[in-house]
């Protein structure tokens, strides 16, 4: 019997089937909407597409072609959203017009993206801030709010709230009322950072200790001589007391005081152990900003082997305001100077000679030849200090800078900034006298020299010896006949009229070596 051959298949994997889930049910119909319904889903969809468009749009992000013109516009918007969000989108709208004036072409870096987002945002606001407007029209809106922040003193609004009204009553055939009224501020107080108006006393800022104990300190003028202050004397503080003798700039004084406050605040506050005394300024930053300042005048005087003419009374209470005027003094002398601030050296001497002023007023110094109580030589009138001292100066540079000839003229033939400094390093400087006398040889620029003539030199005395008044500086008296009794502390010097005979020439430089290689 054969044996049966069976084929066998071999055995394979076969997967299970997997798993699935049953399909869910069909959702059930949305309820019927109510009208309140519709409305808040609307809202709440274009509260949404706001969000959406103010987070693409970045007021601080601006083309580097329209940053100046159109900042202060966006800036105050954002100030004022949260108040009045149709005025805020009428500045948006007259920032979006006045970039699109500038640059219509969009041709600047940045310029057709900004005006992009911007113009996104105009969109969403316009409809959203249509249903929030209590006037019946834009232009009785933003006239409302413009009345509003005048009588709030809101100065640092007014000139971008007086524009877009202008814009708007324009735009809408009101030429008449633009002409009839003035939209300008004329209120004339301006400032960068403090406002130091008094209707202005509870901005954030102002109520920092550290800023009230400065304030307090730099308008405390009492024990000063009376000056000639024009304006509100309720607000005399010692840089209008310092203008008044010395005739700086409104601008200069109003900047400088805002820079010292700033400079005591900021000294004050970071003084470690704090202030016992908290409604006072304490006399260690004033003593540290003292210090900063005078160093580079300090080392002058002892290289030229003066002394400083920064006196301080023997008065206790009186000290520290003595600090702050020959602070403030120096402040305006160097904000004032222009491009005599390269000339460090020459700052010290125009100084030097006006602190020595200063202190004979606040001494009371009486002239013995006149009976008269000593004054600046310059005097207190506007801009004397600009016209009388900053200019011959800045004018004898002018006139060597023209020597140059565009870089043809050899060096030798011509002085620059360091040249004339150099002058002040030496102690001929003094020559040069106080009054400046204009025929020194400083002022010479022609490398001939003229012939001799008659001039009136007037030689400023200096302050000689010491009394119960601590100083940091003094200077030298040539003569002893020619003194003035000073009726508070020490004898005080005028200045004298003579008449010498001199010849003026070209002083050149100094220790100047010109190495060619061609």
């Amino acid at each position: 019997m054969e044996p049966e051959i069976v084929e066998v298949e071999p055995l394979r994997y076969a997967p299970a089937p997997q798993w699935r889930a049953p399909p869910p049910p069909p959702p059930l119909p949305p309820p019927p909407m109510t009208a309140s319904s519709s409305a808040s889903a609307t809202e709440a969809s274009a509260s949404a597409s706001a969000v959406t468009a103010a987070l693409q749009f970045d007021s601080e992000k601006l083309p580097q072609t329209l940053v100046l013109e159109i900042r202060p516009f966006l800036r105050v918007a954002n100030q004022i959203e949260a108040e009045s969000p149709r005025v805020a989108y009428l500045c948006r709208f007259h920032a979006f017009e006045k970039a699109h004036m500038l640059d219509p072409r969009s041709t600047g870096r940045g310029v057709r993206q900004f005006k992009t987002t911007l113009l996104q945002r105009l969109e969403q606001d316009e409809k959203s801030t249509f249903s929030k407007r209590k006037e019946r029209n834009d232009a009785r809106e933003i006239k409302s709010f413009y009345e509003k922040k005048k009588q709030a003193n809101a100065h640092q609004l007014m000139p971008v709230l007086g524009e877009v009204l202008k814009a708007v009553l324009i735009g809408t055939g009101l030429e008449s009322l633009v002409a009839s009224e003035d939209f300008g501020d004329k209120s004339g107080f301006r400032y960068n950072i403090i406002p130091l108006h008094p209707r202005s006393s509870q901005q954030p800022i102002m109520l920092l200790q550290e800023i009230k104990v400065a304030v307090s300190a730099v308008f405390n003028v009492r024990s000063l001589p009376l000056a000639n202050v024009k304006g509100e004397k309720s607000q005399t503080d010692i840089f209008r007391w310092l203008q008044s003798w010395f005739g700086f700039q409104k601008g200069n004084v109003a900047n400088q005081r805002e820079h010292l406050i700033l400079l005591l605040a900021n000294m004050h506050a970071r003084l470690n152990p704090k202030s016992s005394s908290a409604p006072m300024l304490d006399e260690r930053a004033v003593e540290e900003l003292l210090a900063k300042t005078f160093e580079s005048y300090l080392t002058w005087c002892k290289f030229l082997g003066r002394k400083s003419n920064i006196w301080l009374p023997s008065v206790k209470q009186e000290i520290q305001q003595h600090k702050l005027l020959y602070i403030s003094l120096y402040l305006l002398i160097w904000g004032e100077a222009s491009n005599l601030r390269l000339m460090p050296e020459c700052l010290c001497y125009i100084f030097h000679h006006m602190s020595y002023e200063l202190y004979g007023v606040l001494s009371g110094a009486v002239s013995l030849i006149t009976g008269e109580k000593v004054r600046p030589a310059y005097g207190g009138e506007d801009e004397s200090f600009l016209n009388k001292v900053v200019a011959p100066i800045y004018d004898e540079i002018y006139a060597e800078a023209l020597k140059n000839k565009n870089g043809v003229s050899d060096h030798s033939t011509w002085r620059n900034y360091d040249d004339l400094n150099e002058f002040f390093w030496s102690a001929d400087c003094f020559k040069l006298g106080w009054p400046m006398r204009l025929n020194n040889d400083f002022f010479f620029t022609s490398t001939k020299n003229k012939k001799s003539h008659e001039t009136k030199i007037q030689n400023s005395q200096l302050p000689r010896g010491s009394s119960s008044a601590q100083n940091i500086v003094n200077t030298e008296v040539p003569d002893q006949s020619q003194q003035v009794v000073n009726i508070r502390t020490r004898p005080f010097h005028n200045m004298q009229t003579i008449s010498v005979t001199s010849q003026q020439r070209w002083l050149g430089k100094t220790n100047f070596v010109e190495v060619r290689s061609f």
